[in-house]
This record gives structure tokens, sequence and C-alpha cells, in this order.
């Protein structure tokens, strides 16, 4: 069974928790001429073939700005290309519009306002200031609205429209520059959650804010965060976006093949995909975890409900707000709701042919990539012996 294609997109075209007895987790996501030969002299204006001393100069300054450009260009890191691109009001529109993910943070501030009620917040990762906006509304002491972006000028713009300039101080600026006007914060409230959670290794921002401006007994939204793995069916899909390469057009292309098989394949899964059982690999404690624990490795054993085969495993999170008066989370797995991370589907490969009740076993490294720290690098090992087929491989990843 193949998954739909539309909106697939790797990472690089730029993003069940366990429940205390008697709690359930409330889950918001429940619920695409040809061209004329001329002949002859073509119509200039001679005048602009001769260029006088000034239209040289003119030409001379604006190689040097090119030049500068190029090398103001050259001169960024990755850090700043990551902050440009929430420069732009697109990837806050699609943010947005996830109503799973917004109506989520709405729903946490709103219908528990004594968590912010006559509190200070800081907002790690402000963007628009929606998360802001909301703890104003729910009744903020003060509110400090840090992005780095562009957008932070829109902020702005946004909170002085909204009539909360008195409530809400938007601060541009990285977090591990800027200074805050206040000693200590008694929340902090962040949307860090990348692709594959950790991708683009924005949770080490909040855990910085955490150490740095926190009071003791200070509340972290969210707070616990967990990463899943599973195993899905996806012939249709891996035969179009991966063995493609073996032959284009009876040229040999398998070179681009292992790069597809390197990149992990943000996409959404359907759900009778699922082969086997999903495994929780790792939770997160937001609130206390030190910054070397989000680089980790964690064993599974996933194993089949069904005869078929497997082409790829598939990684997801959930976050939780533990804190609300009712425990309350969402999901980006493939059961749930779709949200804009979608899931991570790592092709293996080779196909293995499991039989129900059988399992494949291994672990799955997770750490940033030592260039790039908002890269990560994923090494999966993983052995299967049944009755179909044995195989005892490890594949390299990088989401970049």
């Amino acid at each position: 069974m193949g998954r739909r294609k539309s909106g697939s997109h790797s990472p690089t075209t730029l993003n069940g928790l366990p429940q205390p007895q008697g709690s359930k987790i409330c889950f918001e996501d429940d619920d695409e001429a040809p061209i004329e030969e001329t002949t002859g002299s073509v119509n200039v204006d001679e005048s602009m073939c001769e260029a006088s001393d000034d239209s040289n100069r003119v030409i001379e300054d604006t190689a040097c700005k090119l030049d500068q450009s190029l090398n103001d260009k050259d001169d960024k890191t990755s850090a700043d290309y990551y902050f440009d691109s929430y420069s732009h009001f697109g990837i806050h529109e699609e943010m947005l519009k996830d109503s799973v993910r917004t109506k989520t943070y709405q729903n946490v501030i709103y219908q528990n306002k004594f968590l912010v009620k006559d509190k200070v917040v800081l907002d790690v990762g402000a963007g628009t200031g929606i998360l802001s906006l909301f703890c104003a509304k729910a009744g903020a002491a003060h509110v400090y609205a840090v992005e780095c972006s562009h957008m932070a000028d829109m902020a702005k713009e946004i909170v002085e429209a909204n009539g909360f300039s008195n409530v809400i101080t938007v601060l541009k600026g990285k977090i591990e520059e800027i200074e805050l006007p206040v000693d200590r914060v008694d929340i902090i409230i962040s949307e860090w959650m990348g692709y594959f959670l950790l991708f683009e290794n924005m949770l080490n921002t909040v855990l910085y804010a955490r150490d740095k401006w926190l009071v003791n007994d200070g509340i972290v939204l969210p707070d616990k965060a967990s990463l899943y793995l599973t195993a899905i069916e996806d012939a249709d899909y891996k035969e179009d976006k991966i063995e493609f390469w073996n032959r284009v057009y009876g040229f040999d292309m398998s070179c681009i093949k292992k790069q597809a098989l390197v990149e992990p394949l943000v996409d959404t899964v359907d759900q009778n995909q699922i082969v086997t059982n999903c495994q929780l690999l790792k939770t997160m404690d937001i609130s206390k975890m030190a910054p070397g624990d989000a680089s980790f490795t964690a064993p599974f054993k996933l194993v089949a409900e069904r005869d078929d085969y497997i082409h790829a495993l598939v990684a997801y999170f959930d976050v939780s707000f533990t804190k609300c008066h009712k425990l309350t989370g969402f999901s980006t797995g493939p059961r749930s709701r779709a949200t804009h991370w979608k899931q991570t589907v790592l092709y293996l490969e080779d196909v293995v042919t499991i039989c129900e009740g059988e399992a494949i076993t291994g672990s799955l490294n997770v750490a940033p990539n030592k260039k790039n720290p908002r890269d990560i690098d994923i090494v999966l090992k993983y052995s299967f012996n049944g009755r179909r087929c044995t195989i005892s491989k490890t594949q390299h990843y990088k989401m970049r």
C-alpha cells in the first residue's frame, strides 16, 4: 500500500505518553512556443553601448556592493540561515494553521489560567507572538517574547495592534545573547519541536533559558516529549522515490539512490501501512533534563501484527503539558490527526519479509551533527531472523 505523494518533503527543503495512574492525556488531535531565430541587428539604443565615466563608476560601485553581499553571505553560519528561514511569513502561516498545534497551546493557557495569571512569562522563539498573546489575554503580569528572526519586527506590530504593548515586550535577538529586564521568570513557554522532535536543535535554547532565568519552582510548557518508532509497508512509494534511481531512461543513477536513502523523508503515513507495534524510544522531561540528554541510543523491538513486508521505520513524537488541571497534549503519530510535523520515514536498504509474531530488533542512535548542531545524525542498527529472511545491518541517516 503506497502513501499519498502530495505534500511530502525532506527537511532539506526549507521540520502514547506513559500516563499517571488514573489520568488520561486529552489529545487535541483525537477529534499539485518554440523559440524563433533572429537575424540582423538587435533593436538596441546605441546610447546604451557607450558608457560614460559616471556610468563606469556606477558599475564599479555596484560590483563592489555585489562582492560585499557575496562575502556577507559567505560569512553566514548555519544558524543565520536557520533564523532567516523563519523571517518569512509563510512558515508561520503553516504553523498557525496547524490547529492541533496551536489549539492545544491555546487550550492549555485559556483552560488553565491559574498557571499564568499574574506570572512573568518568557516565550522562547516567539515567532508572530501568538503564544505571548494567549498568555497576556489569560492574565499574565508580563510576557517577554524573544525572537531572533526579522519576524520580531512584525511581532511588535501585532502586539501593538492588539493592545498588549503594556504586557508584552518583544525582544529581538538570540536567547543566548540577550539580557532580560528581569532576573527571573515564572514560566517558560515555547514551541520548540522540529521534525523527528529534535531537528533544528531548538530544545537546547529552551534549556539554556530555563537554567538562566526560570525560578526554582517554575514551569516549562510543554514539559514532556516522547519519541516513538514503528515499521511500515511502503512498496509503491519506495519504488517511486528510492528504486527509481536504479535505472533512469536506461542509465544507472544508483549513486543518487544511496543519497536518497541517507536523507529521511518527512511525510504523512497512512495508519493502514503500520505492520508492527509502536515502541517508545525516549521520554524527555524538559523541566529537569540536561542538554546532553538529547543525544541518546535507544533499543527497540518491533513485533509484526500481521504477515507483511517492511520497507521503512517511522518515527513520530508526542508532547504533553502535565501541570495542567487535566493532563493535556498532542501526538504526531500516524493514527492521530495530521500536523505540519507529519512523520519521519527511514527507508531500509532491504525489504524485510516478516510473519505475524516475528520481531525486528535493534537500536537507534541520535545525536546533533558535529559541524551543524541543528542537523541530526541517526545511526540505525537492526537485525531480523525470520522464517522468510535473515538480515543484519547498520544504516546511517542525516536530517538536514
